[in-house]
């Protein structure tokens, strides 16, 4: 049986984003963003998955290193489940541009995700704030939301080919 999945994109969604061109490397730089906990919660209590996809180049760049970002992502989950907001997964790609098929907007993360899960694309949700994650999901033929400041500012559902 194929599953329906919550997928979130990290900063900006999850988390108040780093300015252009900087990176959130450290927790104490992590600003959990209210609304994301009541999404989570709503969608896990519908019975959907809830994973994470996140593009994390300052891995590539030397800003911070993988070790760094696992602890990061182990003290968001743990701050989300005392919320009662259950993440199942998080998945990120630590390269440069151009540099591998995970990258977002290119399908590498969700392709991984599905494959591990048995997720039904159509049936999902994607969560994010820019146009990488719009064209992500519409690579993938999955329903899209747009969010900035904890809100959503408009859907889009794929076409049928």
């Amino acid at each position: 049986m194929m599953r329906r999945c919550l997928f979130l994109d990290r900063d900006g969604v999850i988390n108040a984003a780093a300015p252009e061109g900087e990176y959130i490397r450290r927790w104490d730089e992590f600003r959990l963003l209210p609304e994301v906990v009541s999404w989570i919660r709503l969608f896990k209590a519908a019975g959907f998955l809830a994973i994470v996809l996140t593009n994390q180049r300052g891995i590539a760049l030397g800003q911070y290193s993988e070790a760094d970002l696992q602890d990061l992502h182990a003290k968001m989950r743990a701050e989300l489940e005392a919320q009662g907001a259950i993440l199942d997964d998080v998945f990120y790609c630590p390269h440069a541009e151009a540099a591998c098929n995970c990258r977002k907007p290119l399908p590498g993360m969700v392709i991984q995700a599905q494959r591990k899960w048995g997720i039904d694309l159509g049936a999902s949700l994607l969560i994010g704030d820019g146009e990488r994650d719009r064209l992500l999901a519409e690579r993938c033929g999955i329903p899209f939301a747009l969010v900035r400041d904890g809100r959503v500012v408009e859907t889009s559902i794929p076409h049928e080919s």
